[in-house]
């Protein structure tokens, strides 16, 4: 019911655009967040946003170069993504939930994953 999408391999400096793809009941019911895992690491929380207000939440290593949005028409949310640096490889999740968090277990929905490979 989460569908993730967008990934590649990038230069460092670069750019790209993730999507995820949710049904109609996660799209208009749930908090939708981007996790990202590297080898060897937890799963850690990228961005999110809520459901009506709008609101975002970016984690302080992405801050001011990654944007979350949702595109209401498409029942999509998506995660551009700047100024790419090596560190930000991993393979990233799309998740939904009840509730804003910042923990993989706060979230009971996720899609399988794309992923994201910057090279120096």
């Amino acid at each position: 019911q989460l569908q993730a999408s967008g990934g590649g391999l990038v230069q460092a400096g670069g750019s790209l655009r993730l999507s995820c793809a949710a049904s109609e009941r996660l799209y208009s019911s749930y908090v939708m967040a981007w996790f990202r895992q590297a080898p060897g690491k937890e799963r850690e929380f990228v961005a999110a946003v809520r459901k009506g207000t709008g609101a975002t939440y970016y984690a302080d290593s992405v801050k001011g170069r990654f944007t979350i949005s949702r595109d209401s028409a498409k029942n999509t949310m998506n995660l551009q993504m700047n100024n790419l640096k090596p560190e930000d490889t991993a393979i990233y999740f799309c998740a939904g939930g009840k509730y804003y968090d910042t923990v993989p277990s706060g979230y009971a929905n996720w899609g399988q994953g794309t992923q994201v490979t910057v090279s120096s």
